[in-house]
């Protein structure tokens, strides 16, 4: 385990850690809209649904992304995964973002968001290095790479939450914050995760270039990528009636 948190450690220092810190980054504007200013509190657009930050507009962008790196690992982990815990991990991964991904697709054309069909090259990375592992290093990296980048994100999340002043994102908001527990919970039960090696890593990320940490604008007239449900999904996208409904006096 120590020889295989220290590989862990490696990878995330060179490769980059906090894949999903959502405050830290503002999507470029050639994806929506203008980021002339740093500030995530920044209201960049009013919609009938109450205002949109710029940290709300990256928030939707970064859970998409999040999807389409993950969701594609569960489907490698269901294949690669030697314990039953990495692949029901796995089955989760699938689950949960499939329904996380159809309820962004729905939120971000109401928003005027523009949605990456690439994940970032940070977070392709992570992919790239788990195709070429197997057997234990797989699951142990598997585990303790995605536990460390839903811990990074988990907070953030509630921060969403709890501020937000869109009817829209805070429903999204909501099933991430569920979705982001359930997925951080499956790692840890894989009894895989170095606690120590994980905490470090999400309270001292290295510095990245910001290419490194966005996902590219999608080649226009590209379809829009997908992420398919499992046969018997047992999540579901977000129901946006009672968002649809609310308006933009509605408070976080």
């Amino acid at each position: 385990m120590v020889q295989s948190s220290r590989n862990v450690m490696g990878t995330l220092f060179v490769g980059g850690a906090l894949t999903l810190t959502l405050a830290a980054l503002a999507y470029p504007a050639m994806l929506g809209l203008d980021n002339a200013s740093t500030s995530t509190d920044r209201i960049i657009a009013n919609t009938q649904w109450g205002p949109l930050t710029e940290g709300e507009r990256d928030f939707v962008v970064k859970v998409r992304a999040a999807g389409l790196w993950e969701h594609p690992l569960g489907l490698i982990g269901l294949q690669k995964g030697q314990s039953k815990a990495v692949k029901t991990a796995s089955q989760h991964l699938v689950d949960g973002h499939a329904a996380l991904d159809a309820s962004c697709r729905k939120i971000a054309p109401m928003l005027n968001i523009t949605l990456p069909n690439v994940a970032s090259p940070q977070q392709e990375g992570f992919v790239t290095q788990l195709k070429a592992e197997s057997g234990r290093q797989f699951d142990t990296d598997f585990a303790n790479i995605l536990r460390m980048t839903h811990g990074s994100i988990f907070n953030a999340i509630a921060k969403i939450r709890s501020t937000t002043k869109n009817t829209l994102v805070r429903a999204l908001a909501d099933q991430a914050n569920n979705t982001v527990l359930d997925h951080i919970t499956v790692m840890e039960k894989t009894g895989l995760v170095d606690f120590d090696t994980t905490v470090f890593n999400q309270t001292t990320p290295p510095k990245l270039p910001k290419t490194d940490m966005t996902p590219p604008a999608p080649v226009p007239g590209q379809p829009q990528v997908v992420l398919n449900p499992p046969p018997n999904p047992t999540s579901t996208p977000v129901d946006l009636s009672a968002a649809l409904n609310g308006t933009a006096t509605i408070g976080g």
